[in-house]
């Protein structure tokens, strides 16, 4: 049996949706957690957090040395069974789905409090989205605390309210221990906006 992890750092973190056989609270090296892709349901699509008119905002990892990003590592074995094999597809189908608008795949070594200098598990699935407009059209980048804020405050997409999925990741990580002055900001940010605000 050979086994493989996938690394959640955003909503795989309060909702893995697919079935796993165990599960690791840990953290990435050498890259932070940012709002800096674009979601947006196009058409026929079914989720996510915004429209084209008014794309949502999600987070991927930005490369940065000596940062640390915690999240969850999901386990899916992989056997010879054949029925077995073939619900680890359907997983890997669904996670595939899921994230399509990631255009990359990296593979991380995983940390855990308990072995900061060792990694706990080797070369865990991360779903990344790169800076490249080409293979990435979905890609927002940086901007102001506020304009961030305010884009998160207004788009709505098929899965709900954006500010929903931030607030829903600031509470996960809360429930984790984990301090994320980057999602803790913007949070602050967003529940410091009013519908009259906006409209001025």
């Amino acid at each position: 049996m050979a086994e493989m992890w996938v690394f959640g750092y955003g909503s795989l973190i309060w909702n893995p949706g697919f079935a796993y056989d165990a599960r690791l609270v840990g953290f990435v090296r050498h890259y932070r957690r940012v709002f800096y892709q674009g979601n947006r349901a196009l058409a026929g699509r079914t989720d996510h957090r915004g429209t084209p008119e008014f794309p949502g905002r999600t987070v991927t990892l930005e490369h940065q040395p000596g940062a640390t990003c915690w999240g969850i590592a999901y386990k899916i074995s992989r056997e010879e069974d054949k029925q077995v094999a073939l619900e680890v597809r359907f997983e890997l189908q669904y996670l595939e789905v899921r994230e399509k608008q990631y255009d990359e795949k990296i593979y991380l070594d995983l940390y855990t409090d308990s072995s900061p200098k060792t990694p706990a598990v080797k070369n865990v699935m991360v779903y990344f989205a790169t800076t490249n407009k080409e293979s990435n059209v979905n890609y927002l980048g940086p901007a102001p605390l506020e304009e961030m804020a305010r884009q998160i405050y207004r788009a709505v997409g098929p899965s709900g309210p954006n500010k929903e999925y931030l607030f829903k990741l600031e509470d996960a990580l809360n429930k984790l221990g984990v301090e994320d002055p980057h999602v803790q900001e913007l949070a602050n940010s967003v529940r410091g906006y009013s519908d009259n605000q906006l409209s001025h």
